[in-house]
């Protein structure tokens, strides 16, 4: 992910003309209350968010599948990688890697936001 992405906010009316099948967790950066904004067109949630971009300061960084360093290790992010920050909490950050995914949970320490 480039350090200078930007991603066009879609404008007017929105809509989806059919059933929409819900990606597999990991995936794509959708969760049930949110999205990358780059999905805007293609999913519908309560909030689409514009990403910030990070870059990985303390590595490696694993991005897990759900807030547990238990569970399932989705990808391992090296010091320097980008990653597009989409919901921030005390412990953990939820992002991806891209607006294409993989998508998932980094310890919010891999980062100095």
């Amino acid at each position: 992910m480039s350090e200078n992405a930007t991603y066009p906010i879609p404008e007017g009316d929105l809509s989806l003309s059919g059933p929409v099948v819900r990606p597999a967790p990991g995936t794509l950066p959708i969760r049930g209350d949110v999205a990358h904004i780059a999905l805007a067109d293609r999913f519908l949630v309560p909030h689409y968010v514009v990403p910030k971009p990070v870059a990985v300061v303390r590595g490696p960084a694993d991005l897990h599948l759900a807030m547990d360093t238990e569970s399932e290790v989705l990808h391992v992010l090296q010091e320097g990688d980008g990653f597009e920050a989409l919901d921030v909490s005390d412990n953990w950050v939820w992002g991806a890697c891209g607006p294409e995914g993989p998508s998932g949970y980094v310890t919010r320490t891999a980062f100095d936001i």
